[in-house]
């Protein structure tokens, strides 16, 4: 299977100059060797909008004409569908029943049809919509140009932190992870990248071990409230895991809470649970991680406010 290179990566980074934000390094008042990449800055709150512009941008002129579908828990969702505007070109997104209504809400003021769907279904609904309208799918995850759109975040890494040591990075279908890891590891091949994932959504973790994808079922991986990391890994970036990430770490529901907590009061970002999980792991299972200067992930800030609220409140 061919893997994203560092090639791809810098071609992407130059389709989404001037759509997407480049987030600087914030440090840390608690600890000297921590910075935070926040990709919750971004227009529409998270990373994804990196993947979804350059996925767009790649694709024929005429098949975009058609319009794009994809099928998101919300934040891919929301980023295709600025993309899409942008480029002024129609677009679907299959949601699954359950997902945030602040997502859901934001996906259709930019614009998008939003269909919603039992979880289980929502490829088979993405799939069938572009049998009937001819539009292009732009998958969540599970696509090289998205990978390649993800991993500009490890560009910007090394470039404002040369020396960093540890990457932090939440993983939920993979395409984030995976191409961090690609840039990361060739740019500064010492430093570690470590994958982190909700302990009630695994799949990750247990697909390293296994040395192939292990689906963890809706019904166990929805009882995580980081509701952007219930995706299973696809085999495409599994095999970029099992080649660039230097480990997994899984964190409880408590401690994303509480890192998101600190998030919200300490670094004054707003941050949805999926989003605090690489901070997670940096406070509360520190001694399973390589020493040194480390910036950590923060991957999407589309929160509902009775989470926040919660979480604000048992952090307290």
């Amino acid at each position: 299977m061919e893997l994203v290179s560092i090639a791809d990566i810098r071609v992407a980074a130059d389709d989404v100059a001037g759509t997407v934000v480049r987030t600087p390094l914030l440090p840390t008042l608690w600890d000297d060797e921590l910075c935070l990449k926040p990709e919750c800055l971004q227009p529409v709150g998270s990373f994804k909008l990196r993947g979804a512009t350059h996925a767009v941008a790649r694709l024929d002129p005429a098949a975009r004409s058609r319009g794009v579908v994809t099928h998101s828990s919300g934040n891919h969702g929301q980023a295709l569908a600025y993309a899409a505007r942008a480029f002024g070109v129609p677009c679907t997104v299959v949601v699954p029943a359950g997902a945030p209504q602040v997502k859901v809400d934001r996906i259709r003021a930019l614009g998008a049809e939003v269909r919603l769907v039992p979880p289980a279904r929502r490829l088979i609904e993405a799939e069938r919509i572009v049998a009937d309208t001819g539009a292009a799918l732009v998958p969540p995850f599970d696509h090289p140009r998205i990978i390649a759109g993800q991993g500009t975040i490890g560009l910007e890494i090394v470039a404002d932190l040369p020396e960093v040591d540890v990457v932090l990075v939440p993983v939920g279908g993979g395409g984030l992870s995976s191409g961090v890891a690609t840039a990361v590891k060739a740019l500064r091949p010492s430093a570690a990248v470590i994958g982190v994932e909700p302990e009630l959504a695994a799949d990750a973790r247990d697909s390293l071990a296994a040395g192939e994808v292990v689906v963890w079922d809706v019904e166990q991986t929805y009882r995580t409230s980081a509701d952007g990391l219930r995706t299973n890994l696809s085999a495409l970036t599994l095999a970029h895991l099992r080649e660039r990430l230097d480990g997994i770490v899984t964190v409880t529901e408590e401690e994303i809470g509480a890192a998101l907590g600190r998030l919200v009061r300490e670094a004054r970002l707003v941050v949805e649970p999926s989003g605090a999980v690489a901070l997670a792991a940096r406070l509360f299972h520190r001694d399973e991680l390589p020493a040194g200067r480390t910036v950590a992930v923060v991957t999407g800030g589309n929160v509902d406010p009775a989470v926040l609220s919660v979480a604000l409140g048992s952090a307290r």
